[in-house]
This record gives C-alpha cells, sequence and structure tokens, in this order.
C-alpha cells in the first residue's frame, strides 16, 4: 500500500507559520488554504486506503487486518503506536512541545451484512458472526473515518508549527456493538496513557457533502438492547386450541409496545422501541414452543429510559398473561450513554470551523442514533462529536423535495459515501477543530 508522507506538508507548514504570528487569531483563510494544498497532494493515498478498507471489512473485535494498516500508516508518519488495547484497538501518540493532549477517535469494525451497491470496491467478504457465515460490510461509514483520522494525522504533522502538545488519535474496536470504548478504558487507555485535556469523533451521515453538522449538548442517544422470550406450549398447527401460541405473543407484542411510546411517554421527549430480530420455529404447520424478540430502546433523558423500560417490561408481561403462558424471560442490557457535547470545547470549534465552512456548518438537534463515546467523554474527557455528509448536494436537495429518490442511510446495503468530497471535508473539519482546541488552550493559560 502506498504510504501517505509527502513533502509537500512541509512547505504547508512553512506558509502558515510565517502567516500566523503566535498567538495571533488563527488565520482561518491561509490554514484551509494550507489544508487544502496537502490534500491535493495526499488524497490519492487517502483514497487507495479508504477503497481497500471499504473492500476488506471486519466486524466487532476481529478487526486485526484493519487496526495493522493503521498502525503502519501511523508509524511512518512518525507516531509512538501500541497496539492490542482493549484487544483489536490502538493508541497513536504524536509529541509536539509542552501543551495539552487532545484526542481523535475512529471506529474500526463494519457491520454483518451484505452490501449492494455495486460499487468497483464493493466488499464481498465473508466471516463468521454469531455462530453463522455472514457477509460484511462498512455501511455505517467507518471507513471514512479512518481515511479522515489518517488524514488528520498527517495534515496536523505537517502543521506543527502551528501547535504545541500531544496528539492522541485512538482506533477504537467494535463501536457497533458499544463496547470497544468499555473494551479500551478497562484495558488501561487513560492510565497507560495520559488522559487527553480534550477530545474530538467525527461521524458521516446522508447530508449533502461539504457540510457539517453539530449541537451542543446531547449529540446521540441512549442506547438498550432488548431480548424477550415468550415461552408457550409447540404442537400442531392444524390444532392450535392444544397449544399456547407464541407465534401470537410475539407478534402481539410488537404491536402493543408502541403504546408505551404513543401514551405513555411524554410526546415532546425522545424515545424508540425498535423490534429487530424474531426467531422461532422451524416449518409452517407447527407451532413452536418458544419465540425470542430483539430490539433496541434509543432515549435522550434518564427518567425518559426509565419509564419506557417499565412499560415494555408490563407489556411483554400482559401479553403472556393474556395468552395463559408462563412469564416471559425478559433481559434488557444497558448499551451506550448519550453523547453530550462540552459548551466550551464547541463554542471554541465553533467560531473556526464557521469561518471555514460558512452555511454549510450549521447546529441541528441531537441524533437518534447511538455511539459510544460516551464512554470516553463520562470519563473526564470535555468532547465535540460532529457530523458530515456524504452525498452530493444535488441529490440531498431532490430527496428532500421529494423530485428525487430517498438517499440511503447509515446501515443501508445501499449506502455509498462519495469518497474524495467527504474524505476532504472530515480532513479540513477536523484538522481545524484540533488546531482550535490547542489555540484556545494557549490563550486560556
Amino acid at each position: 500500500m502506498r504510504r501517505l508522507v509527502t513533502p509537500l506538508l512541509a512547505s504547508a507548514a512553512i506558509i502558515i507559520a510565517a502567516a500566523a504570528p503566535a498567538r495571533a487569531e488563527l488565520d482561518v483563510a491561509k490554514l484551509k488554504t494550507a489544508i487544502a494544498t496537502s490534500l491535493e497532494a495526499d488524497y490519492p493515498g487517502l483514497d487507495a486506503l479508504y477503497k481497500d478498507i471499504h473492500a476488506h471489512p471486519e466486524i466487532a473485535f476481529q478487526e486485526v487486518k484493519t487496526a495493522a494498516k493503521l498502525a503502519s500508516e501511523m508509524r511512518a508518519l512518525g507516531f509512538e503506536v501500541t497496539e492490542g488495547i482493549g484487544k483489536t484497538g490502538l493508541v497513536a501518540i504524536y509529541k509536539n512541545g509542552d501543551g495539552p493532549t487532545i484526542m481523535v477517535r475512529t471506529e474500526l469494525d463494519a457491520l454483518p451484512m451484505e452490501e449492494k451497491t455495486g460499487l468497483p470496491y464493493a466488499s464481498r467478504d465473508k466471516t463468521i458472526w454469531d455462530g453463522r457465515e455472514t457477509f460484511v460490510m462498512h455501511s455505517c461509514g467507518h471507513d471514512i473515518h479512518m481515511a479522515s483520522w489518517v488524514g488528520t494525522a498527517k495534515t496536523l504533522i505537517g502543521l506543527k508549527s502551528q501547535w504545541q502538545g500531544t496528539l492522541m488519535f485512538i482506533a477504537q474496536p467494535a463501536e457497533e456493538t458499544v463496547s470497544g470504548a468499555k473494551a479500551m478504558l478497562a484495558d488501561g487507555l487513560f492510565t497507560r496513557f495520559k488522559k487527553p485535556d480534550f477530545g474530538f469523533a467525527l461521524h458521516d451521515g446522508p447530508l449533502a457533502y461539504g457540510r457539517i453538522g453539530y449541537r451542543v449538548g446531547i449529540g446521540s442517544s441512549n442506547s438498550d438492547s432488548l431480548w424477550i422470550r415468550f415461552r408457550g406450549r409447540g404442537g400442531h398447527g392444524a390444532v392450535p386450541q392444544r397449544t399456547i401460541d407464541p407465534v401470537m405473543m410475539a407478534s402481539r407484542f410488537v404491536v402493543d409496545v408502541q403504546s408505551v411510546i404513543s401514551r405513555e411517554k411524554d410526546p415532546t421527549e425522545f424515545g424508540v422501541v425498535s423490534i429487530g430480530a424474531i426467531n422461532g420455529g422451524t416449518v409452517g404447520n407447527i407451532i413452536p414452543d418458544d419465540v425470542v424478540l430483539e430490539g433496541t430502546i434509543r432515549s435522550y433523558r434518564p427518567e425518559v429510559r426509565t419509564r419506557m423500560i417499565a412499560g415494555i417490561e408490563r407489556t411483554a408481561k400482559a401479553v403472556a398473561a393474556m395468552a395463559d403462558a408462563p412469564a416471559p424471560d425478559i433481559k434488557i442490557i444497558e448499551g451506550a450513554k448519550a453523547v453530550i457535547n462540552d459548551p466550551a470545547v464547541v463554542g471554541t470549534a465553533e467560531k473556526v470551523l464557521k469561518a471555514a465552512f460558512g452555511d454549510n456548518f450549521r447546529a441541528g438537534p441531537g441524533g437518534t442514533a447511538s455511539e459510544d463515546f460516551s464512554e470516553f467523554i463520562n470519563a473526564g474527557v470535555p468532547s465535540m462529536f460532529f457530523n458530515i455528509g456524504v452525498y452530493e448536494p444535488e441529490r440531498v436537495t431532490a430527496a428532500r423535495e421529494g423530485t428525487g429518490p430517498e438517499l440511503p442511510a447509515n446501515h443501508s446495503p445501499l449506502f455509498a459515501p462519495v469518497p474524495k468530497p467527504t474524505i476532504e471535508t472530515g480532513v479540513t473539519a477536523m484538522t481545524l477543530a484540533v488546531l482550535s482546541a490547542f489555540d484556545g488552550y494557549g490563550r486560556g493559560k
């Protein structure tokens, strides 16, 4: 694979060094120009890295080859790299004098699903997941994140005359199972390495490329996994009166549980219950003994979460009681907490990113998906999590106005970001966000 080190970065650093005296306001226009100059030379290597990772995805805690690729890239840039943190995660450290430690995170993992984009670099790789063979796809966009992460590291090294301190670039496994951040922390992420003073992460999605979305405060939802087994009594489908039908119970629950959202939760508060899997039975003419449902519960506020969980459990038990069946087995497993963006970190970055992107940098509501970047925040790292777009602006406009097809979102088998402008936006925005944190820290001393 092509190494991503280029001598043009040195010239970019010289341009900025001459243009920005110490403690002067960041010259955002000149910084953006220097970043663009760097990206013009670096993009072919980033594109190759992105397409290689996209074509060969790995799922949670299996990201051995993916992590090795990133480790190699970061060592080539001069980072000290430690692998195997939280099983397959890595930490890359670059020290550049006295100053704050700033963390930038990417995810490593993909999803167990088949890609249907038809792209020339589409994934056809398979693996074993949950005991069965499955295709694997980067349908959440973590491949874009990784290419942007390497590109940001590269650009910041080229601009190191503009900042002092330590870069802590972490590549986290198993974000899709919301377990990788916890695994890295349990493996001593903030004891074996200095806890960072600030943290940043980005996520792509079905916005127009060049567009950046952000928010102060709540940035993503709490997530809980739902598992229920309805227990009945199996028998012949032609004599259902001799059975207790768990398929009927499961079907009733899927419908009835939505009344918890529509009638028990305050309609002004966010909350979602979705059932994603129903498993039971073998053939059409046999009523099974049991049926297992799996789902997800999302919320922003703890009190809403508590009320929803109580309603879900009560509904499941009532459905079983109506069928004269044993009480169901219910497991609700706590997942990721809501990402809460730090107002001071966002405020500092906001000025720089607004100057760089203008109206394409916009505040918006919190996302309804979940993200375990919150684990790092809750461990004491004030942070900013923001979003970048992936599609042609005209396609986004047409979809919004109803004159074009709906755009595939994350986790769709058709999710296909436009690589170059998406990665360039990710690198530019993240580089400027990190520089704003270094600059803000220096002014506050």
